[in-house]
């Protein structure tokens, strides 16, 4: 008995096709493509809308760096055209060097698509009763220690969670982990 790569592949990612067409049927693909419309290159060949929802993908899929959109590249029938390596770069680059310019734009073209659907989704959307209920879990993100005095973690490996690295910030408030959190409730609320 064998496997071929290809196969083992495609079983991978056994949920990567219902994101796509979630994205697709929602309008959160030309939401994102149209709020980023200023940061395309009067040449370029892809859209920094598909190249920010293919990295959001590739995330999804349990990508962890930008390189991680290579997943998505070796499977162009369920995927489309996805970009290389270096022009992911660039546009994450030249999307950071914008600032809030850029943040805003993603972050209202998410809440349009947000509230259409909710709207659409009538008494079923997730704030029908006036409160959205958010979950967060820290992930323990595995890695590889030689040091001397190293201890395994409670899961007995070595890494660390990346949620939960300053714990007394955290409690605070102070932590960028619960700013961000912060910010993204305030989205939830009707915020942009």
């Amino acid at each position: 008995m064998s496997v071929s790569r290809a196969t083992a592949a495609g079983w991978s990612q056994p949920g990567a096709v219902l994101m796509v067409e979630t994205v697709r049927k929602t309008g959160l693909d030309e939401a994102i493509s149209a709020a980023l419309a200023l940061w395309r290159e009067p040449l370029a060949v892809h859209d920094p809308g598909k190249i920010l929802l293919d990295v959001a993908l590739a995330v999804a899929l349990g990508g962890d760096c930008l390189a991680d959109v290579g997943m998505l590249r070796a499977e162009p029938a369920v995927f489309g055209p996805v970009a290389s390596d270096p022009t992911v770069s660039r546009l994450i680059d030249t999307l950071a060097a914008s600032g809030k310019q850029a943040l805003a734009a993603i972050r209202t073209a998410r809440a349009q698509v947000r509230q259409y659907v909710w709207t659409r989704a009538g008494e079923a959307a997730p704030d029908a009763d006036g409160q959205v209920l958010v979950d967060l879990d820290g992930v323990l993100v595995l890695a590889h220690s030689e040091k001397q005095g190293a201890s395994a973690t409670w899961k007995k490996t070595f890494g660390f969670q990346c949620a939960m690295r300053r714990s007394c910030a955290v409690r605070r408030g102070e932590s960028k982990e619960v700013q961000d959190l912060l910010a993204s409730l305030s989205q939830q609320a009707g915020g942009s």
